[in-house]
């Protein structure tokens, strides 16, 4: 059950525009990013949009023009990392 859970989130997220955050996540689909300035990270949120956005949040306060999430895990709050780029 959880499984199907995070698949129908993962799909969602993946449908989603981010055009709201200033810092905008690198994708597959938009592979152009500058270079590496660091890594960000977060905890403590309860579903993967929540998690997205905080990272997002944080890449912007850093000055990042674009971010790459690249790990979130948990099972009752989730915790994930992105790379940050200028």
């Amino acid at each position: 059950m959880k499984t199907i859970k995070y698949a129908v989130a993962a799909i969602v997220l993946s449908t989603l525009s981010f055009g709201a955050f200033a810092a905008q996540e690198v994708t597959a689909t938009n592979p152009q990013h500058g270079e590496k300035i660091g890594v960000v990270s977060a905890s403590g949120a309860y579903t993967l949009s929540e998690l997205e956005s905080e990272l997002a949040s944080k890449a912007d306060a850093a000055g990042a023009k674009s971010f790459k999430i690249t790990s979130a895990s948990g099972y009752n709050m989730l915790s994930g990392t992105a790379v940050i780029y200028n």
